[in-house]
């Protein structure tokens, strides 16, 4: 009987030290435990220590709370125009609320994914190829929209929506590349025709500058060059005046005669008629009285 005592205590703290440990939940960070009593929903466990009641709680689901990166497949998608692409997507999403992502929907990852193509298919079969090329972030940011819209319900948080990748068919690409090109060649045959344009504009620009400064510069020479002369002329002038006025002076101041004056007429008149210039010799209508003004000084004496 002792015996039967001891094996019935010791199973009893084997039954008492398992159940006390059934009750210890230690929940990691970034997760979260949900809950059941009794077959019903009861509460959600947080990170940290946390008891269970024995036999009567459960655990239902251990749900990772972090942000999680799902990649699905590539999606054949049809555009307006009627091309077929195949589209890559990443998604980004994060559980906020444990207990709808558990009794709200069965598997929430399926759903997203099975929501993000029907959207996707929506979204690019409304554009045409080029749109869609072209308008990444607008296809993102409405999937983002539609897929956080329709996840509100299910705890879940869309963050981020990202096309990788959309891929035309070969055929479609080789006459892209094409177009490239030819846009390529013709970028480049317009910025060589603008250079040899601008090129042109500004050797013509500068020949008129350096004709128009020849112009000024014989204009300012041939203004200096009269000025010059003028110059000179004015300073002959002064001189010759000057002379005549010195002469004047002299004759003046040497009280000359009448005769004198006429003899020295004399004197000059062969200079006068020996002239390169001289062709034909007039004498002046003076002469006569000259004469006769020095006859009338010889008889004086």
């Amino acid at each position: 009987m002792p015996q039967f005592t001891i094996i019935a205590t010791a199973i009893v703290i084997l039954i008492a030290v398992i159940l006390v440990f059934r009750s210890i939940r230690i929940v990691p960070q970034g997760y979260a435990l949900v809950i059941e009593r009794l077959g019903k929903y009861n509460r959600t466990l947080h990170a940290g220590l946390n008891l269970l009641v024995p036999v009567i709680e459960k655990v239902n689901s251990r749900v990772d709370l972090r942000e999680r990166v799902h990649t699905f497949p590539p999606q054949q998608v049809i555009t307006e125009d009627n091309l077929m692409v195949d589209v890559d997507t990443v998604v980004y999403f994060q559980v906020t609320e444990p207990k709808s992502a558990i009794y709200e929907i069965q598997n929430f990852i399926i759903a997203i994914e099975q929501l993000t193509i029907t959207s996707l298919r929506n979204i690019v079969g409304g554009m045409d190829l080029e749109k869609a090329l072209t308008s990444r972030d607008s296809i993102n940011g409405a999937l983002r929209g539609t897929l956080d819209e329709a996840t509100g319900k299910w705890g879940v948080r869309i963050n981020r929506v990202e096309l990788k990748a959309i891929v035309p068919p070969e055929n479609v690409v080789n006459a892209m590349e094409i177009q490239m090109k030819a846009d390529r060649e013709k970028r480049a045959a317009i910025l060589t025709a603008e250079g040899e344009k601008q090129k042109q504009i500004l050797t013509a620009e500068g020949a008129r500058q350096s004709a128009i400064l020849n112009a000024e510069g014989a204009a300012q020479a041939v203004i200096l060059e009269a000025e010059a002369a003028a110059s000179a002329t004015v300073l002959k002038a002064e001189g010759e005046a000057k002379a005549i006025k010195t002469v004047f002076d002299a004759v003046n101041s040497s009280n000359a005669t009448d005769a004198v004056l006429a003899y020295k007429y004399l004197e000059k008149i062969p200079e006068i008629a020996n002239g390169q210039a001289s062709k034909v010799w007039v004498l002046p209508a003076e002469l006569t009285a000259t004469v006769s003004k020095i006859t009338q000084a010889f008889q004086g004496k």
